[in-house]
């Protein structure tokens, strides 16, 4: 990637990055790349760790995934935003919609990346000039996903309640037991 070339006049002098995410392997993942590109990373798998190492040592940068095991992702956002406001911030999420991604905005994330995202992803919006404006995904999500990811959504939003979700998606309560029986599309 030609970016990685020219990483520290990207990152400036303060090049510290949080990571937190509740999947071990893409963070493990995500922390090596961005570690190779000129990155000094930590990595937290929760909202109280990720809000704990805010405290301790708030980032310059940050990637934090919206849904954790323990709560909302965009806690941290908050928490890092209270103890630097010049931090950018990025939100992870496989449940993208557009009232949490204004939300994240509103909190001061500088990006919403849909998973999965690759490191490449993670280092153009870090590293975008604000008056940049994001390119088109390669790859966007199909219709199919993105309907997918709806219902999953709102799925979790009822507690996991198939007849709360049914009603609320105004569809039969069957069908929706069938979707969720699926895997997601591509």
């Amino acid at each position: 990637m030609s970016d990685s070339a020219n990483t520290g006049a990207d990152l400036g002098d303060d090049k510290t990055l949080l990571l937190v995410d509740d999947d071990r392997p893409f963070l493990t993942r995500l922390s090596r790349a961005m570690e190779s590109r000129g990155f000094i990373v930590d990595t937290a798998e929760s909202v109280l760790e990720g809000i704990a190492k805010v405290r301790a040592n708030p980032p310059a940068f940050a990637v934090v995934d919206m849904r954790l095991n323990d709560g909302n992702g965009l806690d941290v956002i908050e928490a890092i935003r209270a103890r630097r406001s010049d931090s950018k911030t990025i939100i992870l999420t496989g449940y993208g919609n557009i009232a949490t991604a204004v939300t994240a905005v509103k909190m001061g994330a500088v990006d919403y990346l849909a998973k999965p995202a690759d490191a490449d992803d993670v280092y153009t919006a870090l590293t975008r000039k604000p008056e940049d404006k994001a390119l088109p995904p390669e790859n966007p999500m199909s219709a199919d996903r993105v309907r997918w990811e709806h219902i999953q959504r709102v799925y979790e939003l009822c507690d996991r309640n198939v007849s709360e979700t049914a009603r609320r998606l105004n569809m039969h309560r069957r069908t929706l037991q069938r979707i969720l029986a699926k895997r997601a599309p591509r």
